[in-house]
Order: C-alpha cells, then structure tokens, then sequence
C-alpha cells in the first residue's frame, strides 16, 4: 500500500505496541482494507524513524491478534475483518480445540481431574469444621496469610532432594493461576516465553493475552533439546521458558538429567527464569533432581492438588526464589481476585493433616488400575503411559490425522484431545497424535468400554469410518 503512514501521535505504552494499535485501529475503521498489503518493514522503520526491530514487534502482535498474516519474502496481509457481533449459540465457544461447555451424554477422556476416590465426604467435614472455626475470616476478604498456608505448600512441593522452605512459597488458586502470576510478575508485554511445540498449551494462550511472545523449541522423546533451547535463547532472548521435565504433558517425557543439567547452565547464561510444572511430575516419584536442583537461583516449582485430590479445590503452590516471591504474590491477587480464605484454608488443612497425601495414594491407585485396562487393551499399538499418571499418549497409525480421529471418537460418543490442543503456538510440527484421560469416567468399566472404541477405531483404520455417516 502506499501514502499511508500510523497516527503515533496518541496512546501509551512502547512505541511497537502504539504502532499496532493504530494499525488495528485503521484496519478497524476502512482506511485500511482486507487484503491490503502492509509496508515492509525496513521501508516503514525508515518513514516513522524507528528500528525494523519495533516494526517487526508490532507486526507480530498484530498476527497474535490475527489481524494479519506474513510470510517471509512475502510480505504482511491484513486479514479479512473480524466479525464484530457474532451471533450465539450457533456452536460452542472454543478454548484451543476443546468446546468450553462439552456436549452432554459423551464419555469424558479429555480431562485428567482427580478420579472420584470417596474424598468428597473428607472434604466435607473439613469445609463444615473450617466454616464453623473461622466465620469471620470466611466473610470477608483475605488479607493476611497464616503460616500453615506456607508449611503446606512447602510440604506439597517437597520431592526428592527439594525441599523448599516455607518463606519461599506463595498460595495460588491451582498450578495453572501459579504459573500465569510468575509470568505477569517477572515479564513484560512483549517479552518472548518460550515453550515446548507440544504442551500444557492454556500457558501460551493465557500469557499471549496478556501481551507475552510464544518461543517454540523442539523436543524429541526425551523431552527438550538443550542445544535448540540454546538457539532460542540466542535468537529471541526470551525472559522466561515453561517447562514440565518429569511426565510431560501430553507426550508423558522425562527429561534426562543431563539435559536438566544443560538446561540449567543455558539458562544461566542467557538469565532465562525457568517456570517448573511438577503437577504430574509429583505422582511419579521419578527420581531424577528437579531442575529447581540445578537452578536454584532461577527456578519456580509449581504444583496443586487438581489431578490427585480435587480439582474443584482449586489448590496450588508454588516456590521460587525470595527475590521473586512478593511480587509473584502481588501478581497473583491482582490477576485471581486474591485467595479465598475457605480454599486456602482447606486445602492447608487436607495437606497438613496428611489426608491429602491419602487420597493422593488412592487416586494413584486407580490411575494404575486403568492404565493396565488401557495397555491390554491397546496392545500392539504405539503409546506412552505411565502407571501413576492419568492419560496416554497415542501415536496414530497410518492414515488417521489426529483432527480426524478426535471427530470419530466424538461420534462414538467419546471426547479426546487432538494434537492441535496442545500446540503452544503456529508449528509446522505433525506429530499424529492424540491424548486421552483415564480418570473422569465414574467407574472402571466406562473406562474399559471407552478404550474398546479407541481400539476398534485403530482396527478398522480410516475405511471404517464415514464423516458423513
């Protein structure tokens, strides 16, 4: 396009953040047109007196909010105008690949929520007990913490050699509100975080809303490829990198201890902070040193209660490094609303009294109960899994698509989770393959009856099923 040049003489924030904000906003109003090709960016750095390193900022957070498109040698197209009053109910609101409300009478394999153990009745008698002991603390807001809420994350985290200390946790509300707060506290908008091609993707989404830059690097079946992670940090400079070394979700990878030991020093040279989510990692009692054990200078460990004991408790924790711990506490309240009282105070109490550690053993129990149901009953197919965690890993045979797959399961009455799910970002990467839960299924035999149709699918392979059927 031609004659046009950003209005920059409004707005806040970074000049690369008010470049694209003009830009949407003349998209917005017509004076730039779908389909129109933007200025490239050394011709524009040039014209409004800037870098072609704050133009190409901008460019990116106008992909993110996908009001462009860019291919190099290219160049960037604006996209075709969002629809501004999307009419509802047509279909579900999406979140990655899987409906926010699920459609009713399927069999829940996309989930990996605490299996139901008989921890209802505890949890009761201590919600009755915390009500009737602390009235006042529950009608109103939460301003001070007590000590038992620390001594119980401090507990909750405590693996192998790692034992953080009290005055290093901070209370979260779950293992996923802990990550986003160490994000928001110790980032800036803009700032690159890298992740995994395949991972616990509602990280990268959350933190893109908030302004932060998805990194990808690659893993193989051990987990991340330290020299790739080397790469990153040398091209992007990213702030921060979320990792899950031990049962990764969703392939289930363990990362050797050299690779943490690798990770650690690139780490330290490039002044990355590692994000450690040890939420699966917890159930396994693998025994290779956390990487909070190699960093402990950067490290944040993070980890809840969701998928061993409740996750309508909403518990977590996380330890980091003093330096870090206010303001990953401040962060934490003002993204969250603050702790409620009753939670936070249920979930110390679970944990301290150790009836969280028993139900823990409980819902281990029945992870590995049905996990023996998925390997007789896949036997000879190409998966991971693990005896205490509670979803497999399945690589699809040829020619399934993990897309395809994941609507056939569907229409036989069961929801899986394809590989698009778990994409942190725009990959090339195929990898056909999709996961599925084990836990949500109120009984054993809803579990067996689930995997039988993920087996009869993998045998009649994709002539046996019709999408038009």
């Amino acid at each position: 396009m031609t004659n046009w040049l950003p209005d920059l003489s409004s707005g806040s924030g970074p000049l690369y953040q008010r470049l694209a904000d003009s830009i949407e906003s003349d998209i917005d109003k017509g004076v730039i047109d779908a389909g129109a090709k933007l200025p490239p960016q050394r011709d524009l750095a040039y014209d409004i007196g800037t870098t072609v390193g704050t133009i190409g900022r901008a460019y990116q957070l106008l992909r993110e909010r996908g009001l462009v498109s860019g291919e190099v040698g290219r160049g960037t197209y604006v996209l075709g105008q969002r629809a501004a009053d999307p009419k509802p109910d047509l279909e579900p609101a999406i979140q990655g690949t899987r409906p926010i409300d699920a459609p009713s009478g399927k069999l829940r394999f996309d989930s990996t929520a605490a299996p139901d153990v008989g921890q209802g009745a505890v949890i009761a008698d201590m919600l009755a007990r915390t009500a009737q002991e602390h009235p006042h603390d529950i009608s109103s807001y939460t301003r001070d913490f007590p000590e038992r809420w620390y001594e119980a994350g401090s507990r909750w985290l405590a693996r192998n050699a790692f034992r953080p200390s009290p005055d290093s946790i901070v209370p979260t509300l779950g293992t996923h509100a802990a990550v986003m707060a160490a994000i928001a506290a110790l980032t800036m908008p803009g700032d690159y975080v890298v992740f995994e091609h395949l991972t616990y993707s509602q990280i990268s989404r959350s933190a893109g809303l908030i302004g932060r830059r998805t990194a990808l690097v690659a893993s193989d079946d051990e987990g991340i490829d330290p020299e790739d992670f080397e790469r990153v940090c040398a091209q992007k400079h990213p702030k921060m990198i979320f990792l899950m070394p031990t049962a990764q979700n969703p392939t289930l990878a363990i990362l050797p201890a050299s690779r943490r030991e690798a990770i650690a020093r690139i780490a330290r040279e490039y002044n990355v902070v590692l994000i450690e989510d040890d939420l699966y990692g917890g159930l396994t009692e693998d025994p290779t040193p956390l990487m909070a054990e190699y960093a402990p200078e950067r490290t944040i460990v993070a980890g809840g209660l969701s998928k061993s004991v409740a996750a309508g408790l909403r518990g977590g924790w996380l330890s980091c490094p003093p330096a870090y711990r206010h303001r990953i506490r401040v962060a934490h309240k003002m993204m969250t609303g603050g702790m409620p009282f009753l939670l936070a105070e249920v979930n110390a109490r679970l944990v301290l009294s150790g009836q969280a550690g028993d139900i823990r053993r409980r819902s281990i129990a029945e992870f590995g109960a049905r996990i023996a149901i998925v390997r007789e009953t896949l036997a000879g197919f190409a998966f991971r899994s693990h005896d205490k965690v509670p979803f497999v890993w399945l690589t699809l045979p040829d020619p399934w698509l993990s897309g395809t797959f994941k609507k056939a399961c569907l229409e036989h009455g069961l929801l899986i989770d394809d590989e698009d799910e778990f994409k942190a970002g725009r990959s090339e990467q195929v990898f056909h393959g999709v996961r599925f839960g084990i836990s949500q299924p109120r009984r054993r035999e809803d579990v067996a009856g689930g995997v039988a149709v993920i087996r009869r699918l993998l045998d009649e392979g994709r002539a046996g099923y019709d999408s038009f059927s």
